[in-house]
């Protein structure tokens, strides 16, 4: 569970929804509740009211922040019922580094699930029957006041796993800058973070609506999808806005369906080219733990597509296509 305090700094509050997406994104339970404003002046009371809540709620571990004006620290607590003790290691935050708060949030919840895989193989040894592997519970509680200094133990940083993010989200194409009609479609991208801020993605988009250009012979209406991958800056962070780069190459698929007055008739084609595209963008954090996105993208296609209606040549597509997304998502 987190717990809150009355009157968070703003780094604790920070840290505290970073803390709560790392958890869930692992799997544990959080609850939310309120820190006493009162609470006894010696120095063991933070132990006492966490062992306390530790065992009038059955929870296994607790993520403290310790909010003092000074540089985030977390306390990773630890609880044991047989035999009763608890553990306890402080985690700083490295001052003056951009990335200290997603840092700290990432070393934090490994200490806590390496702390709590050991004790759980720990129960296992004893013949412990309590509960079933990996069913712990989390505490996340943050102080008002006081706490461990900045000169306490720091744990060593520890490598993750690949998270993955799913964006769902829409695109407006402008296919054409001569004649062609913006469209907007539909637009689905998956990322893979694997180093830091990079991420390895996947973009789709298609089954929009479809601009019409005409002549006096007859009228032609343009449906495009794409497929696209490649690497971006757009990996998960404790920053609430941050600008994301892409580069990626695929497939474009344009169909032309045309329409002609009587005598003349209309037909329809299809063609797919090879596609580049380069996007620049900023993402925001959105409703706790989830990530609006805007991104404006230039593709060039190869070959590119050129519209005859009759024997006029009324546009050309791909040579550029613009485009502006706008997306939410998570990370997993």
């Amino acid at each position: 569970m987190i717990v809150r305090p009355a009157a968070p700094s703003p780094a604790a509050t920070e840290t505290l929804s970073r803390l709560r997406g790392e958890l869930l994104s692992v799997g544990l339970t959080v609850e939310v509740v309120t820190r006493p404003s009162l609470r006894p002046s010696d120095g063991s009371s933070s132990r006492a009211w966490l062992e306390q809540m530790a065992a009038e709620r059955r929870v296994d571990g607790a993520l403290d922040i310790v909010d003092t004006g000074v540089p985030a620290a977390v306390d990773v607590w630890t609880f044991s019922r047989e035999p009763h003790r608890s553990e306890v290691t402080h985690v700083v935050a490295e001052p003056g580094v951009e990335s200290s708060l997603e840092r700290t949030a990432i070393r934090s919840v490994e200490v806590l699930r390496s702390s709590l895989i050991e004790s759980r193989l720990g129960e296992d040894e004893r013949g412990d029957t309590a509960g079933p592997p990996g069913s712990a519970r989390v505490v996340v509680a943050r102080r008002e006041e006081g706490g461990p200094g900045p000169g306490a133990e720091r744990s060593p940083p520890s490598e993750t796993s690949v998270r993955l993010g799913l964006e769902l989200g829409g695109a407006l194409i402008v296919s054409s800058l001569d004649g062609v009609g913006p469209a907007i479609a539909p637009l689905v991208r998956v990322n893979a973070a694997v180093a830091g801020p990079l991420a390895l993605q996947i973009e789709i988009a298609g089954l929009g609506t479809r601009p019409e250009v005409s002549n006096p012979s007859g009228r032609a209406r343009i449906a495009e999808e794409y497929a696209l991958g490649g690497v971006c800056l757009c990996g998960p962070s404790l920053r609430r806005l941050r600008p994301t780069f892409a580069l990626s190459a695929g497939v474009l698929h344009t169909s032309v369906e045309g329409r002609a007055d009587r005598p003349a008739a209309g037909h329809s084609v299809a063609q797919w080219s090879f596609l580049l595209q380069a996007s620049l963008g900023a993402r925001v954090v959105a409703f706790s733990r989830y990530e609006l996105s805007a991104a404006v993208h230039a593709q060039i296609a190869e070959p590119y597509v050129a519209i005859y209606v009759g024997d006029e040549a009324v546009t050309t597509v791909g040579r550029p296509t613009l485009g502006v997304t706008l997306t939410l998502g998570a990370w997993q």
